[in-house]
């Protein structure tokens, strides 16, 4: 099938078609049958110049100043009515520009002025923040080092390179003779479970009912901290306690301790701070003393932090100052968050510290609310362990009682941490919670250790801030939340079965060893604990109030002539046990008052 052209007709008279052509252009078949006259052609684009009417005399006069142009003037027909259609949807067509803009000329100007502004969102603000905290953090290191290089004879620095050079809590003397030294590494890979659930011996003290309302607060409606003049915080040590003596001499257990000293040991791999227990071995009988006016007693703040505190004494958050403050917002804590009607849950015997007389003379009206469980644990075959246990409050909720421990955590100022309590606690309380683990790790494994240890159902965790950052008198207490003690302890990754086995190898290592005083130390610069053995009399001079009468000074020198200046030598005699086994200070002279 071929193509067919058609009839081309001739004008003899000029260029282009005839005016009256002879035959139609096309052909039927394709014309539909007759071809529209007048109509003009138009081309598809109009710098397509295929297929165009060419007239050479248009704009003649035009061209002559531009030779160069006349070729393509005889094509332009832009003017023209036929064109017009063409014309209007050319000028409706846009090319794309899909080049890069133009550099702009760098400047002042064009920096501020040439990018329009974003609005403003919490993520810049928190950004912002974040800023702030890497030039003050930034700033205090350069501190740090200058002040370091001008006391480059001083004492080696931390484990942590960045930190300060911490000291140790207790003075090392040349006489001491090192036995042994254990690093963390070893302790983190030990296990023992405790074969039998410990057994209560004996009950002291009384408790006072949690206050319920205290569950309630918030940032916004805040309660003051109060102060309490009449309570007293009493820290005796193991051998100070007349029950712990009385179980002794009945042989009641092996090892003695309380759950402040057991709680250190068993997150010794957490601590950073340097701590030591006295660790007495009389006979058969192992005790695990603290020294008076001990660290052991003192809450540490942001301990476990990367960002180190100040170090002049004179500064509010010092290592010192935030110590002392902390361990005093605890105590008033624990006593401000009960019912103080004077409706209390009483136990077997009295509390064993208070003393009417002596209390009456130090200005101590009454003791606080505190319950001592004195526990009962099976080590070994023969081996138990009995440590004296602190409650704090009893709750009673459709009519099942609970014990309680209360602690409280304390804010001196947002922007060491770079999280503000206020802010936060409402909306992110588990933000709030992660940056006080990450600080303060050691000082929450020991509360949590504290709680298994009681037999605590519920430990109370409080919020406690201060009313201004520069104030660290007048504080605040934002919220109140409780957790059940083994469910926060697999939140913090705190193994029981890892605590028991350093308490266990401590026990082990100490057994071994022969009758005398012996000190743990916790290395102030690398993470590993040393053990020394010390003088019989060692620790006993440390405090001095008034000196003894003439007569019990006699008694004194009798019996360091005889070697039995802090316990008694003979293991046998269990009433020397019991009336020698206080190496210190009496019971009622370790009051603290607040």
């Amino acid at each position: 099938m071929g193509f067919d052209v058609g009839v081309v007709p001739f004008n003899p008279d000029g260029w282009g078609p005839p005016d009256t052509p002879a035959a139609p252009l096309l052909p039927p078949r394709l014309s539909g049958g007759s071809h529209p006259a007048n109509i003009p052609f138009a081309p598809f684009s109009r710098s397509e110049k295929l297929g165009r009417i060419a007239d050479w005399t248009r704009n003649a006069s035009a061209n002559a100043s531009h030779p160069s142009n006349s070729r393509d003037a005889v094509f332009d027909f832009a003017l023209d009515d036929a064109s017009a259609l063409a014309a209007d949807d050319d000028s409706s067509f846009r090319l794309v520009d899909a080049r890069p803009p133009p550099r702009p000329k760098f400047g002042p100007r064009w920096r501020f002025n040439q990018r329009p502004q974003l609005p403003q969102r919490r993520d810049e603000e928190v950004e912002a923040r974040r800023r702030e905290a890497e030039k003050e953090r930034a700033r205090r290191d350069r501190m740090y080092h200058l002040h370091r290089s001008n006391n480059a004879g001083g004492q080696a620095g931390s484990s942590r390179g960045s930190g300060p050079a911490f000291r140790s809590s207790v003075d090392i003397q040349p006489e001491w003779t090192m036995l042994d030294q254990i690093p963390f590494s070893t302790f983190t890979k030990l296990s023992f479970s405790v074969p039998d659930p410990p057994e209560d011996l004996l009950v002291c003290g009384s408790l006072e009912f949690y206050d319920r309302l205290y569950d309630r607060v918030n940032p916004k409606n805040e309660k003051r901290l109060e102060r309490f003049k009449a309570r007293s915080a009493v820290r005796v040590t193991t051998t100070d306690d007349p029950v712990i003596r009385r179980l002794a001499a009945a042989d009641k257990a092996t090892v003695f301790a309380t759950d402040a000293i057991l709680s250190a040991l068993m997150c010794a791999p957490r601590s950073v701070h340097s701590w030591d227990i006295v660790i007495q071995r009389v006979g058969n009988k192992l005790f695990l003393d603290k020294r008076d006016r001990s660290q052991i007693d003192m809450l540490p703040v942001n301990e476990t932090a990367q960002e180190p505190l100040p170090d002049s004494k004179d500064d509010i958050n010092s290592l010192q100052s935030l110590s002392e403050e902390a361990s005093e917002i605890n105590q008033k804590f624990a006593q401000q968050v009960l019912v103080r009607d004077g409706n209390k849950v009483t136990f077997d015997e009295p509390n064993p510290f208070v003393n009417s007389t002596e209390g009456s003379a130090a200005g101590v009206d009454e003791q606080g609310s505190i319950a001592y469980r004195y526990r009962r644990w099976r080590l070994d075959g023969d081996t138990y362990l009995v440590a004296r246990c602190e409650v704090h409050a009893v709750s009673d909720v459709k009519g099942q009682r609970s014990f309680m421990t209360l602690n409280a955590l304390n804010e001196f100022d947002p922007k060491y941490t770079g999280v503000d309590w206020r802010q936060k606690l409402e909306t992110q309380r588990g933000a709030v919670l992660a940056t006080e683990l990450k600080n303060n790790a050691n000082k929450l494994a020991r509360w949590t250790a504290q709680a298994l240890l009681s037999g605590a159902d519920i430990m109370k965790l409080g919020y406690v801030s201060r009313v201004h950052p520069r104030d660290r008198h007048n504080h605040v207490i934002l919220s109140v939340i409780g957790y059940k003690p083994r469910d926060f302890a697999a939140q913090i990754n705190l193994n029981t079965a890892n605590m028991w086995g350093i308490v266990k190898s401590i026990v082990d290592l100490c057994m071994k060893l022969g009758e005398g005083k012996y000190v743990l130390v916790k290395d102030p610069a690398k993470p590993q604990v040393r053990i020394y053995e010390v003088a019989p009399d060692a620790f006993e001079n440390d405090y001095v109030e008034e000196p003894l009468p003439e007569e019990e000074q006699v008694q004194v020198r009798l019996a360091d002539k005889d070697g039995e200046s802090g316990l008694v030598a003979d293991a046998e005699a269990t009433d020397g046990v019991a009336n020698g086994v206080a190496g210190g200070d009496e019971a009622g002279n370790n009051a603290v008052t607040i």
